[in-house]
């Protein structure tokens, strides 16, 4: 099953996983530490965590810094197009955060999530060494994978694993699922430092 068909037929807890999930790889970018987002995961094992959902996001951005309005979020990160790659992704994970709904219902977060699907793959298109031969990262959520590059791989792959983990065990898939993000994590603070290396 592609990834756009997993996010379409996924639930709510599923949906904010996979955002929260895109997200907490990409906090490298941010300059948030590996716990920032701790209390948005926690708040995902059971219902009442619905109604503390907004209160702890706003914790977050207040942690994170910088200015989180309500706008829209198409994912697209067109930027002024005269900074480099990682300041186009910097940009992209600010508004992922910027655009995470107050109120964690379906319809929001499905347009979160899916937004935030793009915004991830785009990311780690723009900071991979080497060249993704796909046109767009579109093709690569409707199943067409025919050369992508590592760094974009291992991100499709991320995202499809959080869903079915989710749709598969429900909150008994929270622990998992974290846990690849983790790993995703770790992998673009490598990246990211590495790059910060041959710049100096």
């Amino acid at each position: 099953m592609s990834l756009v068909e997993l996010i379409g037929q996924a639930d709510e807890r599923g949906l904010a996983a996979s955002g929260l999930a895109c997200l907490d790889r990409c906090i490298p970018l941010l300059g948030g530490d590996d716990e920032v987002l701790r209390p948005l995961w926690a708040g995902l094992a059971d219902d009442a965590g619905a109604a503390e959902w907004g209160e702890r996001l706003e914790q977050v951005r207040g942690k994170l810094g910088g200015e989180f309005g309500a706008g829209g979020f198409s994912g697209s990160g067109s930027g002024s197009g005269s900074g480099s790659g990682e300041d186009e992704a910097v940009l992209l994970a600010r508004r992922m955060l910027a655009a995470a709904p107050v109120e964690r219902s379906a319809a929001g977060i499905r347009v979160w999530a899916d937004a935030c699907s793009v915004a991830a793959l785009r990311i780690h298109r723009l900071l991979d060494p080497l060249k993704d031969a796909g046109d767009s990262v579109d093709a690569r959520r409707e199943g067409r994978t025919e050369g992508m590059s590592p760094l974009v791989a291992a991100e499709l792959r991320r995202q499809i694993t959080v869903l079915e983990l989710l749709a598969g065990h429900g909150p008994a898939g929270l622990r998992p699922a974290l846990e690849v993000s983790t790993e995703g994590r770790r992998v673009l603070r490598a990246v990211v430092s590495r790059r910060s290396r041959r710049r100096g």
